[in-house]
C-alpha cells in the first residue's frame, strides 16, 4: 500500500512554481500572536487558468515534544476564470497565497502544504523558535 506521505513532492522553491513557501518570523515572541504567509508561485509563478491551478493550501504547526501537529489553516482558492460560458472566460482569479496568525508557547516546525490540479501534492517546512 502506498502511504500518503509518499505522495508528497518537495523541492526548492526558487526552481520550482509549486512548493508552497513560508515566509515570517524565525523566532516568535512566546503567547503573542504572529502572522505566516504561505504562497504558492513567490518565485516562478504559477498559472491560475481553469486547466492548471492551485486547489488549496494548509498550514500545520508541530510543537516541539507533542506527538500530533495542529491544523492553523485551510485556504481554498476557487475562482480560477471558468464561468458559465467556459473555461477562463471569467475575469476572476484567486491568487494562491494565505495569511494566517497564531500563537504558541513552544517552538516547533510549520508544515504547510498545497494540492495543484495537474502536478499533485506539494509540502515544504520552517523550524519556528519562542523568544
Amino acid at each position: 500500500m502506498t502511504e500518503l506521505n509518499n505522495l508528497f513532492q518537495s523541492a526548492d522553491w526558487k526552481a520550482e512554481k509549486h512548493v508552497p513557501v513560508i515566509e515570517g518570523s524565525d523566532t516568535v515572541k512566546r503567547g503573542e500572536f504572529f502572522r505566516v504567509t504561505v504562497t504558492v508561485g513567490k518565485e516562478i509563478a504559477h498559472p491560475n487558468k481553469t486547466e492548471h491551478h492551485i486547489s488549496w493550501i494548509e498550514l500545520y504547526f508541530h510543537p516541539q515534544g507533542e506527538k500530533f501537529p495542529y491544523q492553523i489553516g485551510r485556504a481554498e482558492f476557487t475562482a480560477h476564470g471558468s464561468s458559465v460560458n467556459g473555461a477562463d472566460t471569467s475575469t476572476v482569479y484567486t491568487h494562491a497565497e494565505v495569511e494566517l496568525s497564531f500563537k504558541t508557547d513552544k517552538p516547533g516546525t510549520l508544515y504547510a502544504s498545497s494540492y495543484c490540479n495537474i502536478h499533485g501534492l506539494w509540502q515544504n517546512s520552517k523550524e519556528l523558535k519562542i523568544a
